[in-house]
C-alpha cells in the first residue's frame, strides 16, 4: 500500500519509508537533523487526564527510540460533538502535562468531530544525523535489554471487559505514563548499536522488525522477559487484545519467529501482545554491557537482559 511512496527518495531524507523504522529523520546541517514522527488511539484508561498523558507519552517515545530530542509537538485529536468541553480540556492538560516534562512544548494542532474519541501528537524533535538510532544496527554477539515490563494489552483488555484488579491497572498506568527519555539518554551515552520501543506490534512484532533490518537474528529468553503485575493471570485466562492475534498472524510468518516447545503458552502470547508506551528494545556489544547497566542505575531506570544477537535470521524464543 505504501510502496508508491518509496519511491521518490530525497538525499537529505535519512530515515524513511525504507527503513521501517520508528520515525523519520531529514537532515538539515550536517550537525542538526529533524524527526517527526505521529501517533494517536482511542482511551484505554477512563481518566481523561491520564488518558491524555499516557497518548503523548506515548508519541513522544518514537522520537526516543531514535536517540533524539523532543522539541515541540502538534495535537491531533477526534471528539464526539457532544462530549462535554470539560473531558477534552482534561485530555489536552494531560497531553500538555507530559510535553512539557520533557521541556518541551504544544505548539497547536487540529481537532475534528468523531463518534469515537482519538487524541495523540504530531512530534517533532532533534538529533545529530551521525547519531541516529534505527532498528538495523544490531549484530552478532550483541546482547539485548529491555526497559520496560510486557502486559499492557493484557491488563487494559481485563479493564474494559470489567475483569482487572484495580492494583494491576494502576501498575500499567505507572508503566505507561513513564517517559523514554531517561533510558533514551542513558543507552546512546553507551554506544547502543540498535533501538526501537515496542508498541503496537509487541516485542517479538518490533523484534522481527530489527532482526530483519540488521540481516540477524535474536535469541530472546521468555523467563528473562520481565512482565507486569496480573498481566500472566490476564494471559491464561485469555483476556488479551485482539491486537496480539494479528500480530502472531502476521509475524510469525513474515518475521521468522520460532518458539520452543518449553516456552508456557501464556508467557508466549504476553510477547505478542501490543504495548501502549512501552519500553525500549536495546541491542550493544556484549563488552559495554556493564556500562548499560551503571548508566540505567545513575538514571535509576529499571533494566532487564532478554538475550542476545547471533548469526542467522528472524527470531528464536527460547524458555
Amino acid at each position: 500500500m505504501l510502496r508508491p511512496l518509496t519511491l521518490h527518495g530525497h538525499p537529505d531524507l535519512l530515515v524513511g519509508l525504507q527503513t521501517s523504522d520508528d520515525a523519520a529523520v531529514y537532515r538539515l546541517s550536517d550537525n542538526l537533523a529533524i524527526i517527526q514522527t505521529i501517533d494517536f488511539f482511542t482511551p484505554i484508561v477512563d481518566d481523561p487526564w491520564t488518558f491524555g498523558a499516557i497518548a503523548a507519552a506515548n508519541s513522544m517515545s518514537d522520537v526516543y527510540a531514535m536517540g533524539g530530542d523532543v522539541l515541540f509537538a502538534l495535537n491531533i485529536a477526534a471528539f464526539p460533538a457532544d462530549l462535554p468541553a470539560a473531558v477534552l480540556t482534561a485530555v489536552f492538560e494531560g497531553g500538555a502535562s507530559k510535553v512539557a516534562e520533557v521541556g518541551a512544548v504544544i505548539a497547536g494542532g487540529h481537532t475534528i468531530t468523531d463518534d469515537e474519541p482519538k487524541y495523540g501528537l504530531s512530534v517533532t524533535g532533534t538529533i545529530h544525523p551521525q547519531r541516529i538510532l534505527t532498528k538495523a544496527g544490531a549484530r552478532p554477539g550483541d546482547r539485548l535489554f529491555l526497559t520496560k515490563p510486557l502486559g499492557t494489552g493484557a491488563i487494559t483488555t481485563a479493564l474494559k471487559g470489567g475483569h482487572a484488579d484495580p492494583v494491576h491497572v494502576d501498575g500499567a498506568v505507572a508503566s505507561m505514563l513513564a517517559l523514554n527519555r531517561d533510558a533514551s539518554g542513558a543507552a546512546r551515552g553507551v554506544g547502543v548499536t540498535a533501538c526501537t520501543d515496542i508498541t503496537g506490534f509487541g516485542l517479538l512484532g518490533h523484534g522481527s522488525e530489527m532482526a530483519t533490518k540488521s540481516g540477524a537474528r535474536l535469541r530472546i529468553s521468555a523467563g528473562a522477559v520481565p512482565l507486569l503485575p496480573g498481566a500472566l493471570g490476564y494471559a491464561e485466562r485469555g483476556l488479551l487484545p485482539g491486537g496480539l492475534g494479528r500480530n502472531r498472524e502476521h509475524f510469525a510468518s513474515e518475521g521468522g519467529v520460532t518458539v520452543a516447545p518449553g516456552v508456557p503458552p501464556a508467557v508466549e502470547s504476553l510477547l505478542w501482545d501490543p504495548q501502549t508506551s512501552g519500553g525500549l528494545l536495546i541491542a550493544l556489544p556484549a563488552a559495554l554491557a556493564g556500562a548499560l547497566r551503571s548508566a540505567f542505575d545513575i538514571v535509576g531506570g529499571p533494566l532487564w537482559e532478554i538475550g542476545e544477537v547471533v548469526a542467522g535470521d528472524g527470531i528464536e524464543v527460547v524458555p
